[in-house]
């Protein structure tokens, strides 16, 4: 079994061959907590990604064009909670950022940027 090390106080752990593994956040999904939320099950996993690729979208779309700070904060929300589900924890952290600044553009400009790092990552993922 591999052994863990601490690297910017996160665990790496070296795998039984030598190579390591990086930490689930450098990629737009975790996939590890993907594969906890649907047992293992592919099928599950692909369902709920297709399912985020569409709602993170639409919602994308929707805080873009949200007139009042109300509803930027719901929209936000509403991605977070998404995100957090499915293991995108960037796109989380930036709806929180959101929702508790619904005034501030550049955080909407974010987060819209870190949603389609995220569906062409998970696009790539399903083809």
């Amino acid at each position: 079994m591999g052994q863990a090390i601490r690297t910017n106080g996160r665990p790496v752990f070296s795998s039984p061959a030598g190579e390591k593994c990086a930490t689930a956040h450098s990629r737009p999904v975790d996939l590890v907590h993907l594969a906890r939320q649907t047992g293992g099950d592919r099928e599950l996993e692909e369902e709920v990604l297709q399912l985020f690729l569409r709602q993170a979208a639409a919602l994308g779309r929707e805080v873009e064009g949200a007139s009042d700070y109300d509803t930027v904060a719901k929209v936000a929300h509403s991605i977070k909670g998404a995100a957090r589900a499915v293991g995108a924890f960037d796109v989380a952290q930036l709806a929180d950022s959101l929702e508790g600044h619904p005034s501030e553009k550049k955080c909407v400009k974010a987060l819209v940027s870190e949603i389609n790092v995220t569906c062409d990552y998970i696009s790539s993922l399903l083809r």
